[in-house]
């Protein structure tokens, strides 16, 4: 579960509600000061929200770019079903078209981090025309590391038989010590508690289930003319770094690894990766 270093806006950057041709999709949106470069839309991760690149946008901004991070369907503050159909894989792809076009800027800039570096594959290659260029971050080319897909049918099984404020306590119980940081601020926790709780059940449990049975569709992407990018940290427990070296070899990609970040470089070392993606996406123009 990714940890936003902090909570707060900056002051480029507001909350609001996207408005699509498939329903509306809380954002945060941050703009430069001039006219931007470019605008990139941010898709999180298996559990995640906007709030996972909160510490992006302001360094992103000063780069010149218009940044726009957002919940997917039965995410945190944006609505969804009580229907495990409506997460299907090509339901939250069509999301993710509608939320490019519905930005009105033209080709975007596309990011996932982890599963949303899934569901922004599956975007590209049902439709690559609304973008520029995609960024796969901590997401690799095919199903979860082994270990990870039984901790996620865990997941999966107690979400079918047990309330969403039983399973957080059950997962707290499972957290190793380490886990339970003491620096880690009291706002950030009650955040953290109450993202769970207003995510869909429905909405872990199948794309838990797409990231356990993900085919490697590396080859059908690296078809598809944009400029790609892969970044992730030194370490990644749910997609060993040798598969992501190796993917953005196959996709003939730029290759980011961010020095002392793991599974979320975008929490973990926010102003080294924005370096990165704004030197990507300015040489892409």
């Amino acid at each position: 579960m990714s940890r936003p270093p902090f909570l707060t806006l900056p002051s480029c950057a507001r909350a609001r509600r996207l408005v699509t041709t498939r329903g509306e999709f809380a954002v945060h949106e941050a703009r430069p000061d001039g006219a931007p470069a470019g605008t990139a839309l941010l898709v999180p991760g298996f559990t995640g929200s906007k709030e996972d690149f909160v510490a992006l946008l302001e360094p992103l901004a000063a780069a010149g770019f218009r940044v726009v991070a957002v919940d997917g369907r039965g995410q945190h503050e944006s609505p969804g079903p009580r229907n495990e159909s409506a997460y299907e894989q090509r339901e939250l792809a069509q999301d993710v078209l509608a939320q490019a076009r519905a930005l009105g800027a033209g080709q975007v800039h596309l990011l996932g981090h982890s599963l949303g570096g899934l569901l922004a594959r599956a975007a590209v290659l049902r439709d690559p025309a609304p973008f520029c260029s995609l960024t796969v971050m901590s997401s690799g080319p095919a199903a979860i590391a082994a270990s990870q897909q039984a901790r996620v049918r865990m997941l999966i099984d107690a979400l079918a038989t047990m309330d969403m404020e039983t399973v957080w306590l059950a997962m707290r119980e499972l957290d190793p010590p380490e886990a339970e940081d003491a620096a880690t601020p009291p706002e950030t926790g009650a955040f953290l508690h109450q993202r769970w709780m207003n995510t869909v059940p429905e909405q872990l449990i199948a794309t838990g289930r797409q990231m356990t049975a993900e085919p490697d569709r590396v080859a059908e992407l690296a078809a598809v003319p944009l400029p790609k990018h892969v970044v992730s940290g030194v370490a990644d427990y749910a997609w060993p770094v040798p598969q992501m070296d190796a993917m953005a070899e196959r996709l003939g990609a730029r290759r980011t690894v961010v020095e002392g970040a793991d599974h979320s470089p975008n929490a973990e070392r926010p102003a080294e990766t924005a370096a990165a993606l704004a030197d990507f996406w300015h040489g892409v123009g």
